[in-house]
């Protein structure tokens, strides 16, 4: 996926028209993909994603990529939004704060390190 369909996924966000894309087979991914890896299917479509998700997994990262040093420490999760699973950075809440089961809301955010866009994590 060029960078371009990834930005045009990211920014859906900002205007509230988060999605996933599901293939013919009912597969959903984040972010969106060419191929379905669970059944090589190629054709897709655009379904809304949830407004929210509930948080798997959870860690705080104390050394971070060269891309994310100034970030850290920071907390990443990925979260479960029904059809599709997405990771992300926590924001608005202490490190360590969210936990496991907490229901999170995504949008984007700059990266302190960058100043580039990604995806963002805000508890509900």
């Amino acid at each position: 996926m060029s960078d371009a369909g990834f930005d045009e996924w990211l920014h859906a966000f900002v205007a509230d028209d988060g999605y996933y894309v599901e293939c013919a087979n009912g597969h959903g991914h984040l972010p969106p993909r060419r191929i379905c890896p669970d059944c090589g299917s190629t054709a897709f479509s655009e379904e809304a994603l949830p407004e929210s998700g509930t948080v798997e997994t959870i860690t705080t990262v104390h050394v971070a990529a060269p891309s994310f040093e100034s970030d850290a420490p920071y907390d990443t999760a990925v979260v479960d939004f029904g059809p599709a699973r997405v990771t992300g950075i926590v924001v608005d809440a202490p490190t360590g704060a969210v936990e496991i089961g907490d229901e999170v809301e995504p949008d984007v955010g700059a990266s302190e390190t960058t100043g580039d866009d990604v995806l963002v994590l805000r508890p509900v």
